[in-house]
């Protein structure tokens, strides 16, 4: 593990880099609110499905990092996430739209004077030493909510089986309509089993964290 550091450390350069131009944009919350109605059909309604590539929850985006939207939503866009609901929603999406649907859903459903999400339970060993092993803290810090950059997601009290699909995006190859090329989650997620990214999901999603879903009223 030790020898793949510096290898690690310059993609992870070189992603945030590709991701730079997508970040000069700014977004508007007040904007993002008004055209998200390709969203709210499924990240509006809590405990929503989806099919495919197979049965789970999507994803909670309400109080996730902007950057990290703005940078999944380009990487669908651009084909790196190959998820094709996704891929035909962001194909009609500009820079500017991303932005601010990026802004409305960082602040949606944030309160005032909120409390931090409590200390995280402390893992079982065998858990334990899976998150060492990839060192998962590092990048998505405490609770893993709070991430050392913000092009990366909050994934603490993510739903466990979204979590477990999208980690086994990261090793898939040579899949028209799976996969997500990210070189860095790639690194990590080929370390692991699926046995063991299913024993990860469940522990980070019994964590407190920031994302959650804010139910949208049936007509607007």
């Amino acid at each position: 593990m030790i020898k793949l550091l510096p290898t690690i450390f310059a993609l992870a350069v070189s992603f945030v880099s590709l991701t730079a131009q997508a970040q000069d944009v700014t977004g508007n919350a007040q904007v993002g609110g008004k055209i998200n109605a390709m969203c709210i059909g499924c990240h509006g309604i809590k405990g929503y499905q989806a099919s495919f590539p197979e049965v789970y929850k999507v994803p909670m985006i309400s109080g996730q990092n902007a950057k990290y939207i703005e940078s999944a939503l380009h990487a669908y866009k651009k084909g790196d996430r190959k998820h094709p609901t996704m891929r035909s929603i962001t194909e009609s999406l500009t820079d500017q739209n991303i932005a601010d649907l990026a802004a409305y859903y960082s602040q949606h459903g944030l309160v005032e004077g909120q409390l931090a999400p409590k200390e995280a339970k402390a893992p079982s060993a065998e858990v334990a030493a899976l998150l060492g092993k990839a060192n998962c803290a590092s990048c998505h810090g405490a609770n893993f909510s709070m991430p050392i950059d913000p092009s990366y997601p909050k994934i603490g009290g993510q739903y466990a089986d979204y979590l477990f699909v999208a980690l086994k995006a990261y090793k898939t190859t040579d899949n028209a309509k799976v996969g997500r090329a990210n070189p860095i989650m790639a690194s990590m997620a080929k370390q692991y089993s699926n046995a063991e990214l299913k024993l990860l999901a469940n522990y980070i999603s019994s964590v407190q964290g920031d994302v959650k879903v804010v139910p949208q009223s049936r007509f607007r």
